[in-house]
């Protein structure tokens, strides 16, 4: 398999993998654009399909951590034919190639307690790559992580992700424009909502600072019922709908 960084050269004649075409593609693409002067690095494979990953440096990642000196993984993912061919592992060396020569401290990435859940990393994968548990949110969201300089202090949750609550009574969403899928599913579950009378709040994140702060581990989608953290799988209309209760 062949692999090609996204850069600002290529990046508006190259697919990204996880929205292959249309205005989702053209939100995240905007999305990355920003951020690939902060060091962002999306690594893909040429061949067309769900098999990339995405990092950072910790400091200027869009997520509620500590984690001074490490790369963070915005997303990890080989889906569909791509798996069982050991590509998974060929991006982890990469991002770890990559680590070692920017002396970063180390990598880390949001997992799952026992099983793996939609969105995030598999824990046994991670596992079997040697990474470890750093820190764990109420939630059941992991923060894994892997040291590659010696005596690494172990990454961890800022203390709004690691006890998830929201102030508002209702629905509360909050995501970020890193998925495409956000921004194809949120207005309409927002719309649904409206149709139904159901109370919902969508805080669109367009700020690293903001996310940083967001009460739960994941900023791409967060939401919440009542002050408490329902799920970071993206809905669609009639998953919220049957989360609201709503018959159809």
């Amino acid at each position: 398999m062949n692999y090609l960084r996204i850069t600002r050269e290529n990046i508006d004649g190259e697919h990204i993998c996880c929205a292959m075409s249309g205005k989702q593609a053209l939100q995240k693409k905007e999305w990355l654009k920003q951020r690939l002067d902060e060091g962002l690095v999306f690594y893909r494979s040429e061949e067309r399909g769900k098999c990339f990953i995405e990092y950072i440096p910790a400091e200027l990642a869009w997520a509620p951590i500590e984690a001074e000196g490490y790369l963070y993984i915005d997303c990890l993912w080989v889906a569909g034919a791509m798996q069982g061919h050991g590509y998974a592992a060929d991006l982890l060396a990469e991002c770890i190639r990559d680590a070692k020569a920017k002396n970063r401290q180390g990598l880390c990435i949001l997992s799952s307690e026992k099983r793996k859940k939609e969105f995030l990393s598999d824990p046994k994968f991670l596992a079997h790559m040697g990474f470890s548990m750093a820190d764990r949110s109420d939630c059941g969201i992991t923060l894994m992580y892997l040291p590659l300089a010696e005596n690494a202090q172990p990454p961890k949750f800022r203390d709004c992700a690691r006890h998830p609550q929201a102030a508002e009574p209702g629905f509360v969403l909050y995501y970020t424009d890193q998925c495409p899928f956000s921004y194809y599913w949120v207005p309409r579950v927002a719309e649904a909502a409206k149709e139904h009378g159901i109370p919902l709040k969508v805080i669109h994140i367009t700020d690293r600072e903001t996310a940083r702060n967001v009460p739960a581990p994941v900023t791409t989608y967060a939401l919440f019922r009542d002050g408490a953290f329902v799920t970071h799988g993206i809905q669609s209309d009639k998953k919220f709908l049957a989360l609201a209760g709503v018959k159809e």
